[in-house]
């Protein structure tokens, strides 16, 4: 089957926004909820231990929240992109959208085939279908593998949102489809909503410029910097990793 014209626009923004569409999750993919089972021996937790390997790290927190962010990208990806071209929000239930987890590179997702009708309020249909439907639970299950603050979350979730609206408005196919103004619109009524609210600023006009109060502790990977978005202007002074 071939994907939906949507899903075909978006794809063309990389991998965070492309997602498989069919009649049938393809084998070996697995219900979205199954991502957010807490503990070791988890899909999560493989990922996580995974990262740390790539990246270099002794410190579980800095790996859950790299991870963390990746994951928070890709979700606001494939919704915030579907809802600022259609006003529909795709299918994300835990229990009907299902993944498969790759070792490295984004989450692979399917989703079941996407409600034709504009939501009367894509930003709250949005915040159900993303926020509360998966973040929340993926949020629950982070901190049973890091003691990584809530706000930091919501800051990652925050930075993920604002850096989908940006790839979204930088493309001209999807400007020229009436995308950008859309997914701007979007991103600052989203970011007006607990838990999002407080988590930055958004500065007005143009491209979707945020700056977030928190960070996501990748400075702390050798040779990481900070991010464009990051509440710091350099660096901080890095104390040695912890062996545990």
């Amino acid at each position: 089957m071939h994907p939906e014209p949507p899903l075909f626009l978006l794809g063309r923004l990389g991998p965070y926004f492309t997602v498989r569409a069919g009649d049938a999750p393809p084998p070996g993919f697995r219900p979205l909820r199954e991502l957010y089972a807490p503990g070791p021996g988890t899909p999560l937790a493989a990922k996580f231990a995974a990262a740390a390997r790539q990246l270099g790290t002794r410190e579980a927190r800095v790996a859950v929240s790299v991870v963390h962010l990746g994951l928070a990208a890709r979700l606001w990806s494939v919704a915030l992109g579907h809802a600022a071209l259609t006003g529909a929000v795709p299918e994300l239930g835990p229990d009907l959208a299902h993944f498969h987890l790759p070792p490295t590179g984004p989450l692979d997702l399917w989703l079941p085939p996407a409600p034709g009708a504009p939501a009367p309020d894509p930003a709250e249909e949005l915040h159900r279908a993303v926020t509360t439907a998966n973040l929340g639970p993926l949020s629950d299950a982070v901190r049973s593998h890091a003691p990584l603050a809530t706000r930091l979350l919501d800051g990652n979730s925050a930075s993920a949102l604002a850096g989908a609206a940006r790839m979204i408005t930088a493309d001209p196919v999807l400007r020229q489809a009436g995308a950008a103004r859309a997914a701007d619109s979007l991103v600052r009524s989203l970011l007006e909503r607990p838990p999002l609210l407080g988590t930055g600023t958004l500065a007005p006009g143009g491209p979707p410029r945020f700056r977030r109060t928190s960070c996501c502790l990748y400075y702390r990977v050798t040779g990481g910097g900070i991010c464009g978005d990051c509440v710091f202007d350099r660096a901080p002074a890095r104390n040695p990793q912890p062996h545990g």
